[in-house]
């Protein structure tokens, strides 16, 4: 059956940086405290009135150029996003209508910060049993929308962006080796957002944070590192691979312990997991295509390369995957 290949990737984020110094002056932080919870040093934050569809078609279009591939050929059109442009229609449908993907299907997926690997997931899938040829797995979040900028243990650390894949039929043994997707919604008042339709906002409501992320943070991190753990072991048993045989890890950038935490189970040799927590906080979805780019572009990812994704989020939702660059 016919696998498919990352044949381009690109990433984009806002031109503006909040540093730890800038929230210090807006809520009771500290650069030290930041630092020792998360690994988080700045974070890139869209200004008001910023479309994130915008940021999104910025990644497309550098992944459409490296995979040398015209939208127009592109023929669906996946994007993982909590905080689209509106509720609808489907960021993916605007992303299409920008980036001039004149036969593409489109849609949106709601798997928070798991949203590029259940993309991911589903890309490959609908491309073995649908013929699918060229197709576009993006992930796009502006969670400086939902954030509630009186609480500094959430407020420090999230930050916008996407980032975009290209995919085509695998060659030359690369590709999409395996990958795995969970969720349990047992938890899912762990990580959450109340504003919509159970709960239409009053003016009040929202004065009072009531549309912003909650968050019970130790839960969170517990559930985190099992389950990013598990998903990846379950993953290259899928590939008939060992924890040996990756060249590199690349795990969702939402804090440093977690990171920390993954690659100790993994025994993952300095170097060998990316790391950009600190310059982009956690862009929820984004975060691995983000990585993932820049780890290719800078020349530390080549070719043959193979790498294990692993993510975790709301829902509770995680995933893995593992792939031959």
């Amino acid at each position: 059956m016919q696998t498919c290949q990352i044949l381009g990737s690109g990433h984009a984020v806002p031109e503006r940086i909040l540093t730890n110094a800038d929230l210090e002056q807006m809520v009771d932080t500290n650069d030290a405290w930041i630092v020792e919870r998360s690994g988080i040093r700045q974070r890139h934050i869209a200004e008001p009135g910023s479309s994130l569809s915008d940021f999104a078609a910025d990644a497309v279009n550098q992944a459409l150029e490296r995979a040398h591939t015209a939208a127009q050929d592109i023929d669906l059109i996946i994007v993982g996003t909590v905080s689209g442009d509106m509720k609808f229609p489907a960021m993916a449908c605007l992303l299409q209508e920008k980036i001039g993907a004149t036969k593409a299907a489109a849609f949106d997926i709601s798997a928070a910060c798991s949203g590029f690997l259940y993309a991911l997931h589903l890309a490959k899938s609908l491309m073995q049993t649908c013929a699918y040829q060229r197709v576009l797995v993006v992930a796009a979040e502006m969670l400086s929308s939902m954030v509630n900028w009186e609480d500094r243990n959430t407020c420090v650390l999230f930050g916008d962006g996407a980032g975009a894949v290209v995919l085509g039929p695998a060659a030359d043994g690369r590709g999409i080796l395996s990958s795995t997707i969970h969720s349990d919604g047992h938890y899912s008042n762990l990580l959450y957002n109340p504003a919509g339709s159970r709960h239409v906002l009053s003016a009040e409501d929202i004065d009072n944070n009531l549309a912003t992320i909650h968050m019970q943070g130790r839960e969170v991190f517990r559930h985190a590192v099992s389950s990013m753990t598990s998903a990846l072991n379950e993953a290259l048993e899928q590939a008939g691979l060992g924890a040996g045989d990756l060249d590199f890890v690349i795990p969702h950038q939402a804090n440093i312990r977690i990171i920390e935490a993954i690659a100790k189970r993994f025994k993952v040799p300095e170097g060998k997991i990316i790391i950009n927590v600190e310059r982009f906080g956690n862009t929820s979805a984004a975060s691995i295509p983000i990585a993932l780019n820049e780890a290719i572009q800078d020349g530390t990812i080549k070719k043959g390369d193979v790498v294990g994704l692993t993510t975790f989020g709301a829902g509770l939702t995680w995933a893995a995957s593992i792939i031959r660059i």
